[in-house]
Parts: structure tokens; C-alpha cells; sequence
């Protein structure tokens, strides 16, 4: 199984739903940095089950301990281990599925994969994995202390955030379930996904990214181009269906002229719908990119489907479930960014002498 994440700082993980404990390795981190362990738990709080009505009811603490790398409060340069034990597993919950295929999720294509699978929680196919991705880039973000990275939910269903980013106050994200900066469309979206969890129902959206402060050259030209490792990286998240930074589809639609950034002589640009990237580089301006996510696709509902033999069945979710993966998401978003940016960061000081 291909499961590093990575250029030259990289990460490795394991780990399963129902098994004991999630845990990775971060290769190829600098040393000499003050770790604070109090935000990197911080990260992994805002990722965790349970924390609002809108969520999975799971109940876990989520709470990692490093093993290796660390040494009097500064990373050592040498491999970062750590792990993350799992405390709340029910794995009778999911004993019904045992042989039986859920649609749209990844219990067929495992099995034919592996020839078997661990059903209980879609064992390594569970969005627990992310734990270990917000372990990976909490430590990044530290590594990028003058880069401000802010996700926040733009969408969910038919509902938007119709304010254009640099008018948003991200300070409000936390302040509400859905984790949106507007306290008005925040309050339509929590009230739509509560609807559809009383149906037994799930519901998708999008997840807006924006990253100030980053500073011109960041990103290789060929085959590691930045908007390519960002959505390499957002494309691995669970349920994530789609990924477009700058002007996105909508600038299919436009002309060249429409199009273009024209230059004001500091080398900024007049508008930004090159998204802060060009030819793969960062080139100074604000980067933002759109996520876009399915409904989860385990539902409360009964739902057609077959079993391992191919016979018609019925399969109903069971257990605790989110009715929306984005409140959630929105950590997980902001810290692949992080570590996505700290890989090509750390790749960049090769590139030109001066960068020494």
C-alpha cells in the first residue's frame, strides 16, 4: 500500500478505525524548532468526533503522543514518531455489513483490491486516517509561522457564503458547528444539515482555502507544480470529489483579456485569478482553492445493494455517523496545506544559491 505522503519531508502512517491506535512518521524535518505540543492538540481537537450536534457522536480524546524526534521541546532532526490510540471503538455496529457491500463507499473496491477487508469503520478507508495528516502539517504550520492558512466551509448543499474572501473575518470561523465566517449563512447551513440528519441522511459542500504570506517561488515547474500538490494532497481526503484554485471552471468561460492578471509596478497584480499561482510558482499574491465534498456516504436509511455473492440485499447504517463531513474537514484542509507548503518550502532552499 502506497501511504507516504510527501517529497522530501514526508509522512508515513498506519492505522485502522477498530484497531488499536493511529500513528505516523515524519521524515526529514529540520531540527531546532520549539514545538508547541499545546497547538498541535489544539488541531486535532478542532478535527475530533463529538464536539457538536453536527458531527459524529463517537467519543474520542484524539490525543497524540510523540515518541521520537522531539528532545527538550525542539525537533532533532531525526524521524518524528508518534501515535494516537483509538479509545471508543464499536465494532458491532458494523457486524451487518461483514458481507455486505454499502454503495459508494469503498467496501466493494477493498475487497477486490486485497480480497478481504476490515468492515469494522472501513478500518484503514475511515476518515480517522486524517488524524495523522493534522499531526503532520499542526507541526508544518509551526515550521511556516509568518503564512496565515484559513479554511472555512463556503458551502453545504444548495446554501452558500456569498462574500468574496478578503471581506470575511476568519477570526469568526470557530464561533459556530459549521465552522463558516458568516455568522448569517453559518446559522442556514447548521439548520440544513440538522434537517438531514433527522432524515438519516447525509449532505455535501465545498471548503474554501486561503493562504496569505507566501512568499514568490514556492512550488516546482514540471511534475510538482503547487496547485498540483495541493490537489494531490485535498484529492486524498475522504469524500473530497473536485479541486480548482484561482478563477477555477469559471475561467473556461472567460477570455484572455478577462483573464489575465496585469502587473502594478511592485510586481503584484491588479486581480488574482491566477489564484497566487503561476506556472506552477508561487508568485506573492493570495492563494485560494475550493474543495468540494460528497455526502458521506453512509446513511441511517435502508438502501438496496448485494452481498459478496451478488445477491440483492438491504443495508442500513448503523452506529454514529457525520450527517456532513465539513465542519470536520476544515482542519484537515488547513494542515495538508501546511505540509504541502513546508515539503516545497524545504525543496525550494536547493534551488537557487541565495536561498542559503
Amino acid at each position: 500500500m502506497l501511504n507516504t505522503l510527501g517529497n522530501l519531508l514526508s509522512l508515513t502512517t498506519f492505522g485502522e478505525s477498530h484497531g488499536l491506535a493511529y500513528g505516523g512518521i515524519i521524515n526529514n524535518f529540520p531540527a531546532g524548532l520549539t514545538v508547541d505540543l499545546d497547538k498541535i492538540q489544539q488541531e486535532l481537537d478542532r478535527r475530533k468526533p463529538g464536539q457538536s450536534a453536527i458531527v459524529t457522536q463517537r467519543k474520542e480524546s484524539d490525543t497524540v503522543q510523540f515518541l521520537s524526534g522531539i528532545f527538550n521541546g525542539k525537533t532533532t532532526g531525526t524521524p518524528i514518531g508518534f501515535v494516537i490510540e483509538n479509545e471508543n471503538q464499536k465494532s458491532k455496529d458494523y457486524d451487518h455489513i461483514a458481507n455486505t457491500y454499502r454503495p459508494s463507499h469503498a467496501d466493494f473496491t477493498y475487497d477486490q483490491k486485497f480480497g478481504l477487508r476490515d468492515y469494522r469503520g472501513g478500518g484503514k478507508s475511515s476518515a480517522r486516517e486524517t488524524m495523522n495528516w493534522v499531526v503532520a502539517g499542526a507541526l508544518a504550520k509551526q515550521l511556516l509561522s509568518n503564512i496565515d492558512i484559513n479554511a472555512y466551509v463556503s458551502s453545504v448543499g444548495e446554501i452558500f457564503c456569498e462574500k468574496p474572501y478578503h471581506v470575511l473575518d476568519f477570526s469568526k470561523t470557530e464561533s459556530n458547528e459549521v465552522r463558516c465566517p458568516d455568522t448569517e449563512t453559518a446559522e442556514k447551513m447548521i439548520e440544513r444539515i440538522k434537517e438531514i440528519k433527522k432524515e438519516g441522511n447525509t449532505i455535501g459542500g465545498t471548503i474554501t482555502c486561503v493562504i496569505k504570506n507566501v512568499p514568490v517561488g514556492i512550488g516546482e515547474p514540471v511534475f510538482s507544480k503547487l496547485q498540483a500538490e495541493l490537489a494531490k494532497a485535498m484529492l486524498n481526503i475522504n469524500a473530497a470529489k473536485g479541486f480548482e484554485y484561482g478563477s477555477g471552471f469559471c475561467g473556461a468561460k472567460m477570455t484572455g483579456k478577462e483573464h489575465n492578471d496585469l502587473f502594478n509596478n511592485d510586481f503584484t497584480t491588479k486581480s488574482n485569478l491566477s489564484g497566487g499561482i503561476q506556472g506552477g510558482i508561487s508568485n506573492g499574491m493570495d492563494i485560494y482553492f475550493r474543495v468540494a465534498f460528497k455526502p458521506v456516504a453512509t446513511i441511517l436509511r435502508p438502501q438496496e445493494s448485494v452481498d459478496k455473492e451478488g445477491n440483492s440485499t438491504i443495508v442500513e447504517g448503523k452506529g454514529r455517523h457525520d450527517p456532513c463531513v465539513l465542519p470536520r474537514a476544515v482542519p484537515i484542509v488547513e494542515n495538508l496545506a501546511a505540509f504541502v507548503l513546508a515539503d516545497l518550502f524545504l525543496i525550494n532552499k536547493t534551488r537557487n544559491i541565495n536561498n542559503f
